[in-house]
């Protein structure tokens, strides 16, 4: 039996549990299903209280897979919530992150994929 499939008989038990809902996330990522991987870190930072740390790590999946501007964008989510919760380290991580990202992903003109209708 795999590290995920032993996550997923131990939510059996306890569906809610967010550290395991973490992990089977982030095995999905380590199994290279990433869409499954980000599908579950987005509903833990939808939760009721949102899970901070998956917000940094839906980012830095985001990053690795170049959708830097959906990377970008759950960076700020993951800040403010950071802040609300009074988490100053994972704020300052996802910052950091934030801030090497530059403008990386970033188009300035925005028209300029429309030329294959020509």
């Amino acid at each position: 039996m795999s590290r995920r499939e032993k996550i997923e008989e131990m939510l059996l038990d306890d569906p809610s549990d967010t550290f395991l809902r973490y992990s089977l996330a982030m095995e999905h990522r380590s199994e290279g299903n990433h869409d499954e991987s980000l599908e579950r870190l987005g509903e833990l930072t939808r939760d009721e209280t949102p899970y901070v740390p998956a917000f940094f790590m839906a980012a830095q999946q985001l990053v690795d897979l170049a959708r830097i501007n959906e990377a970008r964008m759950l960076l700020r989510s993951g800040i403010e919530e950071a802040r609300r919760q009074g988490d100053s380290h994972a704020a300052a991580e996802m910052s950091e992150l934030l801030s090497s990202l530059g403008s990386l992903g970033e188009s300035h003109d925005a028209d300029s994929g429309d030329d294959d209708d020509l």
